[in-house]
């Protein structure tokens, strides 16, 4: 059955979303809901036999939320909230964790943030105080501002120093222009330079409310303790005690995000030419999300992979290539990456762009099927025996619609694909005219402009 969305659940109840069959005498994990009246949400997901648990406060902000003139913010303030609050130092947020053998960090995306832990089961009270208390409670001094703004340069130019990350960045550009999805996390360096504390406070006042908020755990937890925990150290922040009752706020999509078919290249003098092409393709919620899966297994998801075998194996013209999807609430997309020598980029995008072209004419085969469906059970099975991957899992759902599916019903439509469905879904994805990035010598972009 659909799970209740949060949108739809009473402000102060408490919901289970899902009970996972056990093998034998072995219980299950069970995941639970609940909203709190500022419309905080509480989720967890219990698994016996866990003796850890790993924790995880997120806001439905990323990088595509910033305006131009705010291009990076979200990433300046999830460094920023590590810095400091009333009650402790940024030396305490570190040290009260390692202390207990505890593993602290955060993530910024392009459609959320989220600020984690990974603790053994008693030191969860721990955990969910600083976490809580450096999200809801940061200082954000100026001396910490200037300070970061130093590192977030740093990792910039460590990022540019990076082909492979730089011939991404420009696909994405490439494929979503000048819209939210196009930007870098990170922001540029003319942006993050002209942040100023008065802008990142404000962000971070505008878009860090409860009704924007979850607090997902897995692992060892106890529902109604986790609640309890959360619910004090919330009221304990400055002006959350008595939270504004509203509803929660979820991210949805009027339209598709607008892609473009462009070609950016990249001139540096490097010893190998990256890549990636690419197509926009379907939704993360889209129901066709599993044959998509299958197509990608097919097209260069494995060593055994179209691409793999004829690129690597067959003529040894590269020796890093495969393929990849990545979805968002409104789109994504399907492309081939690689690296091969200046003189065999050629030759590679032709085989890249031939094997697409089969495949939208022809699908794949029944082997082909058969081994898609098994990268995709093997992975979702063996991802969901860690604790952060069932938390990830649970944290991103409560803030993109659709139901939250048990590792059962995500086997069972993973193995109702047919070759008909992956057939429908080349066919729609691969006839599109695609997007390319290249970083490489100009030997290897002279044939390309």
């Amino acid at each position: 059955m659909p799970n209740l969305p949060a949108v739809d659940q009473p402000l102060g109840s408490t919901r289970t979303l899902l009970r996972e069959r056990g093998d034998g005498d072995v219980v299950g994990s069970t995941v639970r809901r609940t909203v709190l009246p500022g419309g905080l949400r509480v989720v967890t997901e219990a698994m016996p036999g866990a003796r850890s648990a790993t924790l995880g406060l997120w806001t439905g902000v990323g990088s595509r939320d910033e305006t131009p003139s705010l291009a990076g913010a979200t990433h300046f303030l999830e460094h920023l909230l590590f810095k400091g609050t009333e009650r402790r130092t940024a030396w305490d947020i570190s040290a009260e964790l390692d202390a207990v053998g505890g593993e602290l960090n955060a993530f910024t995306g392009k459609e959320f943030t989220c600020y984690h832990a990974r603790v053994l089961d008693g030191d969860v009270p721990l955990a969910v105080d600083v976490i809580c208390d450096m999200v809801t409670s940061s200082l954000i001094e100026s001396r910490e501002v200037d300070n970061e703004r130093n590192v977030i340069l740093e990792e910039i130019a460590m990022h540019d120093d990076d082909p492979d990350d730089v011939v991404h960045d420009a696909f994405v550009s490439a494929l979503f222009g000048d819209g939210p999805l196009g930007r870098s996390i990170t922001g540029t360096v003319e942006s993050v330079n002209a942040l100023t504390r008065r802008q990142v406070a404000g962000y971070y006042q505008r878009r860090y409310t409860a009704d924007n908020l979850v607090f997902a755990a897995a692992g060892n937890v106890d529902h109604t303790g986790l609640v309890r925990l959360v619910r004090r150290a919330f009221e304990a922040a400055d002006g959350l005690g008595e939270p504004e009752r509203r509803p929660v706020r979820t991210r949805s999509a009027a339209r598709p995000a607008p892609t473009l078919a462009a070609t950016r290249l990249i001139e540096r003098q490097t010893e190998l030419a990256s890549f990636v092409l690419g197509v926009p393709s379907q939704a993360r919620n889209d129901p066709r999300r599993f044959a998509l899966g299958v197509l990608n297994s097919a097209i260069g998801g494995g060593t055994s992979s179209r691409l793999f075998q004829e690129i690597r194996e067959h003529r040894g013209l590269a020796y890093s290539i495969y393929s990849f999807a990545t979805q968002y609430v409104d789109g994504g997309y399907l492309a081939v990456s690689g690296g091969c020598m200046p003189d065999k980029l050629v030759d590679v995008l032709d085989i890249c762009r031939d094997e697409l072209a089969k495949v939208a004419a022809g699908g794949i085969t029944v082997e082909e099927l058969r081994r898609g469906k098994g990268q995709l059970r093997g992975s979702l099975v063996m991802g969901m025996e860690d604790s952060s991957a069932r938390m990830t899992r649970i944290g991103k759902a409560e803030l993109v619609p659709g139901d939250l599916l048990s590792i059962d019903e995500s086997l069972t439509c993973i193995d109702a694909v047919t070759l008909d469905d992956v057939h429908h879904v080349a066919q729609e994805t691969l006839t599109a005219e695609p997007t390319l990035a290249v970083l490489g010598p100009e030997s290897a972009l002279q044939p390309l402009r």
